[in-house]
């Protein structure tokens, strides 16, 4: 690959990575509730479904997928139900108005729903089943892209996770946290309701 070709795929996954969506909200939230820790975790859970998805677009899988309608469809359906209870977690922790519990401390869940947040988002899979083969036609190109997408990624949310904890002593204080929570919320219900309602 030329360094014109990487040059354009860099700039096409910039402009990806930094337009806020459902993993920024979730990095966001999550570094809200477990701390930097927790948000840094939350982008690692991110960037290993990527990983894993540039695997299967690599290999040809993602194709398939795509190609079986029912599958693409219960993975889109799964992913907005996903999204939908996690917005409604944050909605219910606005309305309570609570302080964080013991069980939002532990970070480790925060990987987890980062993981599975992106897992199950269809757009991933059609990004990288769309992106990569204009860039590069081989297995390792492919994959080699799909990696710097994924650590591009996960710098970016980590940058995020690391201004939120900054942040945090302020962003905690009880009407700033349930407005947060709120729309957190109400972002993550958004991308699911959309996501659900796409065709």
């Amino acid at each position: 690959m030329g360094l014109g070709h990487l040059a354009a795929f860099l700039g096409v996954s910039l402009v990806v990575i930094v337009t806020p969506g459902q993993d920024t909200a979730l990095t966001i939230r999550n570094t809200l509730t477990a701390g930097r820790r927790g948000g840094v975790l939350t982008a690692l859970g991110v960037v290993s479904g990527q990983v894993t998805w540039a695997i299967a677009a690599s290999a040809g899988l993602s194709a398939v997928l795509l190609a079986s309608k029912p599958v693409f469809t219960a993975l889109r359906i799964a992913g907005a139900a996903y999204l939908v209870f996690l917005g409604a977690e944050a909605l219910l922790a606005a309305v309570r108005g609570r302080a964080v519990t013991a069980n939002e401390r532990r970070p480790r869940a925060t990987y987890r729903q980062g993981l599975l947040s992106n897992l199950g988002n269809p757009k991933m899979v059609v990004f990288f089943t769309s992106l990569l083969p204009q860039f590069a036609s081989s297995f390792g190109g492919m994959l080699s892209l799909g990696l710097v997408f994924a650590a591009i990624t996960l710098a970016w949310l980590t940058l995020y996770a690391f201004a939120v904890a900054r942040a945090r002593a302020v962003l905690l204080r009880s009407r700033v946290r349930r407005a947060l929570d709120a729309l957190a919320g109400l972002v993550l219900v958004s991308f699911g309701v959309r996501l659900a309602s796409e065709r």
